[in-house]
């Protein structure tokens, strides 16, 4: 999985030629943390269809401004460089992410 911030936000995500999926975590979110692993063998199971890259909130806050992140773990999906969809919530599931994958591939 790649690791995106303000440097490399714009050419790995909104100038993907594939759907990315952006997970927007943190290192003192507990169920960020204990997603991490789901969402990495995700990102091996779906790498021919979508892209999956992780952003560290704490170390980009701006790019959370700019697309309005106000939770954690929070994943927003793009295609051709504009947001589609997103989840987020303590609660999310493995399951929740695939389902995001499915509905918009």
């Amino acid at each position: 999985m790649i690791e995106v911030n303000k440097e490399n936000f714009e050419a790995e995500v909104l100038n993907s030629e594939k759907p990315v999926i952006v997970d927007f975590w943190g290192p003192s979110c507990q169920p960020c943390l204990k997603l991490m692993p789901d969402v990495e063998a995700l990102a091996g199971t779906y790498n021919e269809e979508v892209k999956i890259v992780k952003l560290n909130s704490t170390e980009n806050r701006r790019v959370c401004i700019n697309h309005r992140v106000m939770g954690l773990p929070s994943f927003l999906l793009f295609k051709d460089g504009a947001e589609v969809k997103r989840i987020s919530g303590g609660e999310l599931t493995k399951e929740d992410i695939e389902n995001l994958i499915k509905e918009n591939i």
